[in-house]
């Protein structure tokens, strides 16, 4: 980690590891785990967390924007497969709205870099 580094980042977890997985965990079990100090980016940095952000338009870090976009996109393909497959919990048509939010996150990362 560079002291020097003014780059906001993106977790390398940027699909799994937003605040709504943590608030669903909470009200399921009724715990929240700490937060982590450190976080590995998308970039293979290690940085505060503070230095980090999901949202497209807060990531300063190319490298860290693309990747996010990667795993968006990757998501997004895997929601639509897993929803087509036989005995799937979720039908396509429920998968839809996730799988282009996922590809909608993708772009807004994509889009950031012009």
């Amino acid at each position: 980690m560079s002291e020097n580094d003014p780059h906001i980042h993106v977790d390398s977890k940027v699909v799994a590891g937003d605040a709504a997985v943590r608030n669903t965990v909470a009200a399921t079990f009724g715990l929240a785990g700490d937060l982590p100090s450190l976080v590995t980016t998308g970039c293979g940095l290690r940085v505060p967390y503070a230095m980090t952000s999901p949202r497209p338009d807060r990531v300063t870090c190319l490298a860290c924007r693309e990747h996010a976009r990667r795993e968006h996109q990757r998501f997004a393909e895997q929601v639509d497969r897993l929803s087509r497959m036989p005995g799937s919990t979720i039908s396509p048509a429920e998968a839809k709205p996730a799988a282009d939010t996922h590809r909608d996150l993708a772009q807004r990362f994509s889009d950031a870099e012009d």
